[in-house]
């Protein structure tokens, strides 16, 4: 047991590495900072090495005052240099898991990050994986590549030893960005070690951060637990999205139903259907179990049958809308429309699997003339599967009478609702927004 790396995490003295500084990193890395850790971020995107460095944030709910503080005290520094690995005493691996083509996961992010490490570990050096990822990766993929990295320290051709040389773990990031509520900090953090010395290395240094830290048996056991996460609210969102096409069949309101139904104070607990599924987890995540478990010969009919509604929604809003359209004899084929809301969800500039980019995508192949505005995002990003040349319209009353139809995605706090309902010709609101805003209108529909 490495008594040496405890005491420097017990007395502030290690050097924390982070490799990813997006919504999941750069928190976390902030948190050491201003627990007095010297902190080096790790990322590929040389655009963000400058803005950290300077002291400005890239993300909307992280506040640059938080940055420029640990920037002053010398504590945090943004690097795109991986052979800084060598000066840090534990490594925390923050890069995204995403689905490729096939829906099928893409593991290159973790794999490249596991070669870097490999290529610079050092002995008594800890690594933990906090990506999402299914069952077996920290030990399938990671630690085969430590055990046969060309480790300097080595004195014979033996392989270093997990639980001795080095420490491996994984604990999974609980984030929610811009929740007032919970913060990166004050969650509390599921940890599986590969073996019991590396589970102690990994509790004392996420005890140092994390308010309540978790332990399990296994990294297999800590995957497991993010995707039991994700994977009830998937299904959970599923439901009550079938719900809502269901009930509107039958002339019944879906939020009407789940806020009386959220009135019985057990066994039930209120999820709200939406025009698709955002974000990096839950759109994302039980797809990897539904892959691990053809390696078991299983099928996961609950997760599959989740992800195609969930996968339908935004169909069901065009849907939706060509109907309203209808009824005032407008076709979408030609139609003005303009998205309220790109992020995916509200009050953040997150737009990860924003169910927005599919609508504009839908829309745009049925012939309908298509822009979007969101405070937040004054213009879309190039994503992996999207790239539009879009910029975000003013909310104006001359901009409002130009559109057929508004079509709110993304229910932001700071919409003026009734100004927009004052303008607009034709609403179409997938989150129950208007209503929420005590608004009624006859022009005013719900998908």
């Amino acid at each position: 047991m490495n008594n040496h790396l405890l005491k420097k995490i017990e007395n502030n003295s290690a050097v924390i590495g982070i490799i990813g500084l997006g919504y999941v990193g750069l928190p976390l890395a902030l948190e050491y900072a201003l627990k007095g850790f010297k902190t080096i971020g790790f990322d590929v995107d040389e655009k963000k090495i400058p803005i950290l460095n300077s002291g400005k944030s890239y993300i909307k709910h992280i506040r640059k005052e938080k940055i420029q503080k640990v920037i002053k005290n010398r504590k945090f520094i943004a690097t795109t240099d991986f052979s800084r690995l060598e000066e840090t005493d534990a490594i925390i691996i923050c890069v995204p898991t995403p689905l490729n083509e096939h829906r099928e996961p893409d593991m290159t992010f973790i794999i490249n990050s596991g070669k870097i490490i490999a290529e610079y570990l050092k002995k008594g050096q800890f690594v933990s994986l906090e990506s999402s990822t299914y069952p077996g990766t920290t030990e399938e993929i990671l630690l085969p590549m430590f055990e046969n990295a060309p480790l300097t320290q080595k004195i014979s051709s033996k392989k270093f030893v997990v639980g001795k040389d080095f420490y491996l773990a994984f604990s999974p990031e609980r984030e929610d960005p811009n929740n007032p509520k919970y913060s990166t900090a004050t969650i509390p953090k599921v940890v599986g070690g590969v073996t019991p010395n590396c589970l102690k290395i990994a509790l004392a240094l996420y005890n140092q951060v994390i308010v309540k830290t978790v332990p399990v048996s296994s990294p297999r056991a800590a995957e497991a637990t993010k995707l039991l996460e994700n994977i009830y609210r998937s299904i959970n969102i599923a439901l009550v999205n079938e719900l809502k096409m269901v009930f509107d069949r039958m002339n019944i309101d879906i939020w009407e139903v789940v806020n009386a139904a959220s009135t019985k104070p057990f066994g039930f607990q209120p999820f709200f259907p939406g025009p698709g599924l955002g974000g990096h987890c839950i759109p994302i995540d039980p797809f990897y179990l539904t892959w691990k478990a053809r390696e078991y010969e299983i099928s996961t009919k609950f997760i599959e049958l989740a992800g195609e509604i969930n996968t339908f929604m935004p169909y069901y809003v065009v849907e939706k809308a060509s109907e309203v359209l209808n009824k005032f004899k407008k076709s979408i084929n030609g139609s003005k429309i303009l998205i309220l809301g790109a992020s995916y969800k509200k009050d953040v500039d997150d737009m990860r699997e924003s169910p927005s980019l599919k609508l504009i995508e839908i829309f745009r192949e049925k012939g309908a003339k298509v822009d979007y505005n969101d405070p937040f995002v004054p213009q879309l990003p190039k994503t992996r599967k999207y790239h539009y040349d879009m910029q975000s319209v003013e909310l104006t009353k001359n901009n409002l009478t130009k559109y057929d139809m508004i079509l709110l995605s993304t229910d932001h706090s700071n919409y003026n609702y009734k100004f927009i309902n004052s303008i607009s010709k034709l609403i179409l609101d997938t989150r129950n927004a208007f209503e929420r805003a005590g608004i009624k209108s006859d022009k005013i529909f719900k998908a």
